[in-house]
């Protein structure tokens, strides 16, 4: 049995969990216990910046309104955070969501203080701030004004067309080089997407998201994320003449890595979706990260290796080099919020 409108179709164990939940419980008993259900339950942390730490990943604070993804990507390398918060990795991922109602507040507090140094804060290192749960919570929207208000940079990276909500804040910003935005997208072939993604936007709502964003001078870039051989790497070259088309201005990519349970929920997924071919896709990722389908290698872990991982890489520089040439983010302006003062400084 499906569970349909999901990514996962288990719930692994929680190795925190001193209960110890029964390991990969069938999905029909967890349709018995409302596992179609979201929850959402609001968390109160005392800080929202993250301070990203690999060397591999070229930002220094990330920030994320929210924990868990209705999305339901079944592949997201951050369903593995959710067991520190007593969750499952599996559905719990998509149906428990952590909502960070003060992250607003905190925001504000942190980079009006006289010591912070603006650098840009990266929206959804984790988990999309554009999921479902935004369109009830405006939470991002919120944190979005006080950056606007304080003059100060963002990234944001989402696979969601509610980004264009906010399309009057960031055209504000890119006016004055305050944000980049990125749009994921891992297949053109909508049937696919349905499969993997099941709660993201359509690929033609991100396409068109790409297109209205760069009409109104919002430099936008794509990631073709993550390439999963067997499934989408004949794609590079369509997604990135698509995207390139609707005014994305770069291309960029990682490659697919099953860390922890998400290698259990992937291979139940594909053994469900693709029993004839789960082998062969299994096979190809493991022939990319040193024989695992897990990769914690600095340098290796987002691009693999191997004659599979060479071929994705050439594919990418040709693609880059056929339809962005030429193309280029404006860096971003981090010299305005040094020199942003408030209403009542302004009085002296």
């Amino acid at each position: 049995m499906k569970h349909k409108g999901r990514g996962a179709q288990i719930n692994p164990n929680n190795p925190y969990d001193k209960l110890q939940k029964e390991l990969n419980r069938d999905i029909q008993d967890l349709a018995e216990d409302g596992a179609g259900e979201t929850e959402y339950i609001p968390v109160y942390p005392k800080t929202i910046l993250n301070k990203v730490e690999s060397p591999d990943i070229p930002l220094e604070y990330s920030m994320n309104p929210y924990q868990g993804c209705e999305h339901g990507c079944v592949y997201c390398y951050a369903r593995n955070t959710h067991p520190y918060w007593g969750y499952s990795a599996g559905l719990d991922f998509e149906r428990k969501i952590l909502v960070k109602h003060d992250a607003p507040k905190i925001l504000e507090k942190t980079i009006k203080h006289p010591k912070w140094k603006a650098t840009p804060i990266m929206f959804s290192g984790n988990t999309d701030c554009y999921q479902p749960a935004e369109q009830k919570y405006q939470i991002t929207r919120q944190m979005l004004e006080i950056l606007w208000k304080y003059r100060h940079p963002v990234g944001l990276i989402t696979k969601n067309k509610l980004i264009l909500r906010d399309i009057d804040i960031l055209e504000k910003m890119a006016a004055q080089q305050l944000v980049h935005v990125a749009i994921s997208i891992t297949t053109l072939e909508e049937p696919l997407r349905r499969l993997l993604e099941p709660r993201t936007s359509s690929v033609l709502g991100r396409l068109d998201a790409i297109e209205k964003l760069s009409e109104r001078g919002i430099p936008v870039s794509v990631m073709a994320a993550p390439i999963i051989p067997g499934l989408n790497e004949h794609e590079i070259f369509s997604i990135a003449e698509e995207s390139a088309k609707r005014g994305a201005l770069s291309i960029g990519y990682t490659m697919v890595r099953l860390n922890g349970d998400i290698g259990d929920i992937f291979a139940d997924w594909v053994e469900r979706t693709y029993p004839d071919r789960k082998d062969k896709i299994l096979n190809k990722i493991k022939s990319c990260h040193d024989g695992q389908l897990s990769d914690s290698r600095y340098g290796k872990r987002m691009v693999g290796e191997g004659q599979i991982a060479e071929s994705i890489q050439q594919q990418m520089r040709l693609a880059k080099k056929r339809f962005f040439e030429g193309k280029k983010t404006p860096p971003y302006n981090c010299e305005l919020h040094e020199g942003y003062k408030s209403p009542q400084m302004r009085l002296f």
